[in-house]
């Protein structure tokens, strides 16, 4: 008799892969205008995933944090629409840059870089209830990959006033390999959406980014390097005039040893509501993988608000996962 052909293996084709990730954090010296808890478990992470049927996935990301239990993201995907396109409906972080896309226990730091928090609406970044389409655009030079979405346009970054507020965006991402060991990703995306100034007011988020990844075949297991630059500009219809911002950052990590990387980030960003106020921030990283179920990082961040205020902190998380769980966007 078959191995898979036992009662209990047959049971798991109707049950999701499930897994648990917690992100616990913490934070030491001063700040005055980002008060961080001392300790804290920031956000625990339940997804279930599955193949639904031969046309279409289903995922969802469940977030527990210590303000209460939200749909990260749950969507379903139909990989195989006719004339190639690949559509998902549902919650969903924006394909806005790659920042905004990346769930908190895959950034490559404890923290997210200013511009996401002073110009694409906070912490969480963009990400709504909506439908999004893209398609890979054939070519003998580059993969190339055109994504449009459309979101009901009320969430951290844009208000809808009525039904008819709805936000759009638009990307445009190309990956080529330069050689074995090294490939560069490039990308542009946009967004507008009406913003809570009033019914008559709209906001439009323009980016641009690049991802630079070398990690040489023969010490693939012990050496690798990640540089990352996003760049993000912000104009702001509000009462008094249109307000203009800009911020980006620039990151780099090093895997020096089979389970240590070092990295470093510095980043800076107006502000979208007073672009006269440009806050910066650098920050020092060290992390330890144990396996691939587990994170230890430090880092230290030093920034000086566009008030003058200047803080220096130790920042530590520690991340550990339980379950299947599946890969995230590349």
């Amino acid at each position: 008799m078959p191995v898979y052909s036992n009662a209990a293996s047959q049971s798991k084709v109707f049950n999701p892969d499930i897994a648990v990730i917690g992100n616990f954090t913490g934070a030491a010296g001063t700040n005055h205008v980002d008060q961080r808890p001392g300790l804290e478990m920031g956000e625990s992470e339940a997804s279930f995933q599955a193949i639904v049927d031969p046309y279409a996935r289903a995922d969802f990301f469940l977030s527990a944090t210590p303000e209460g239990l939200d749909v990260e993201e749950g969507f379903i995907t139909f990989p195989t629409l006719p004339g190639g396109l690949l559509m998902k409906v549902g919650k969903m972080k924006a394909q806005f840059g790659k920042v905004n896309t990346m769930h908190s226990h895959v950034l490559p730091w404890a923290d997210v870089p200013l511009p996401m928090l002073n110009l694409l609406g906070g912490e969480e970044g963009f990400a709504d209830s909506g439908i999004s389409v893209s398609k890979l655009i054939a070519n003998p030079f580059v993969f190339l990959e055109a994504t449009g979405e459309l979101y009901k346009g009320d969430d951290d970054l844009f208000a809808s006033h009525t039904r008819g507020n709805l936000a759009y965006l638009g990307r445009l991402r190309g990956y080529r390999d330069v050689s074995e060991s090294t490939n560069l990703d490039l990308g542009t995306s946009i967004a507008y959406g009406h913003n809570d100034a009033g019914p008559d007011f709209t906001t439009r988020v323009f980016g641009i980014d690049a991802t630079l990844r070398y990690r040489p075949l023969r010490r693939a297991i012990y050496k690798r390097f990640v540089g990352r630059t996003e760049l993000f500009w912000s104009r702001r219809q509000q009462p008094g005039g249109d307000a203009d911002a800009f911020g980006a950052y620039l990151s780099g990590e090093y895997q020096f040893a089979r389970r240590w990387f070092a990295g470093a980030r510095y980043d800076w960003s107006d502000r979208a509501f007073n672009p006269s106020l440009r806050d910066k921030s650098g920050s020092l990283l060290l992390t330890y993988w144990p396996s691939e179920f587990s994170q230890i990082r430090g880092q230290f961040r030093r920034t000086r608000y566009a008030e003058g205020a200047q803080a220096n902190e130790l920042l530590f998380q520690f991340l550990f996962s339980i379950g299947a769980h599946g890969a995230h966007v590349f």
